[in-house]
């Protein structure tokens, strides 16, 4: 039996989380002897649905005319739709309304985190909730010391000059306008924020921020996966100011490349990303301030073999075994092999 994956929106999620979410669906499922397929074919079981467009709905009810399963991945909740694009204050309220309605479609519902199973389920879902992580391909996203040279080359910056990156949409709520303070109170570093929004969708006030930007930070735009692995191993510091996430892949990815990493502590982290253990976190401007500064000159303590090691326990690998065995426990499909192909270790 083989696992739908529908890509309708694709083209439009494609350089977000969403579209990272998709792309590590299909190699999960291989990794875990589980044939997928991008249309309905005889011995489709189920259809993954990722994206909440009017297509997704129609791809759901298709499934159900054929008696199918739909697995419908919640990447999305009301909260992490505030202060993002431009009116969507105003239309949380509605979106929370059709998210719920799109949701209700599924059999199952997976998402990312117990945080934003909790957020689904008080929508009064009453279809099954698993949190299961989107993963990240800790074989791709590994640490690498000759990228340090590489990233300061790229950009033009100088050997020794200590560099801050984070990665998201140029909107709010990733924390943008805070990273441009941060890049104000530290100045001896360069700031780096990787990504791309369509300018038609970005907020006045933050068109403006990044117009009245500091001298030392840099927009490099949307780059290629290498580009972007490029710059988690060669950051002095991955600073993720975001303020409501179901997850935060460039989270997984930056531990995976071994950076030390400063989140906002918000609580979708909580009960698997820990202040001082495997991350740091911060609160306030003042925090953040002062917390990079210390991983840029060495007086905080090195978090980066702990929050790689939180990395290998949401591996590609990982995931595609939870993902199995929730298709088991849902009858999705037949008992598997418990047998998966021996990861190979990097030397």
């Amino acid at each position: 039996m083989r696992i739908y994956i529908y890509s309708g929106g694709e083209k439009l999620v494609g350089r977000s989380g969403v579209g990272q979410a998709i792309r590590h669906q299909r190699e999960c499922l291989r990794r875990s002897g589980v044939d997928t397929t991008d249309r309905w074919t005889a011995d489709a079981a189920a259809v993954h649905v990722n994206t909440i467009l009017p297509d997704s709905v129609l791809a759901a009810l298709g499934a159900k005319l054929r008696g199918r399963k739909v697995v419908w991945y919640g990447h999305s909740t009301m909260e992490d739709f505030r202060s993002s694009f431009k009116g969507s204050n105003a239309l949380a309220p509605l979106f929370k309304r059709w998210i719920t309605f799109c949701y209700g479609l599924g059999d199952v519902v997976l998402t990312p985190t117990e945080y934003s199973r909790k957020l689904l389920e008080g929508y009064g879902l009453k279809k099954p909730v698993y949190s299961i992580s989107n993963g990240v391909d800790t074989d791709f996203f590994h640490p690498d010391p000759a990228a340090r040279s590489a990233l300061r080359a790229r950009y033009g910056l100088g050997e020794n000059e200590k560099v801050v990156v984070s990665v998201g949409h140029m909107i709010a709520r990733k924390g943008l306008p805070e990273f441009l303070e941060l890049a104000r109170r530290v100045p001896e570093a360069k700031f780096l924020w990787f990504g791309w929004t369509n300018p038609k969708l970005i907020p006045q006030e933050i068109v403006r921020d990044m117009e009245n930007a500091p001298e030392n930070v840099l927009f490099p735009g949307f780059v290629g996966p290498e580009e972007l692995r490029e710059a988690y191993q060669g950051a002095d510091v991955f600073a993720f100011l975001s303020h409501e996430e179901t997850e935060g892949i460039v989270v997984l990815e930056a531990l995976a490349c071994g950076a030390p990493t400063v989140l906002r502590d918000i609580p979708v982290y909580d009960g698997w990303l820990e202040d001082g253990k495997n991350v740091c976190k911060a609160a306030s401007d003042g925090e953040f301030q002062r917390i990079v500064s210390g991983l840029l000159d060495g007086t905080l303590p090195d978090l980066t073999a702990a929050g790689r090691a939180v990395a290998e326990s949401r591996s590609l690998e990982q995931v595609g075994r939870r993902l199995r065995d929730i298709y088991l426990e849902q009858r999705i499909l037949p008992p598997l092999p418990r047998a998966l192909p021996q990861k190979q270790v990097r030397a």
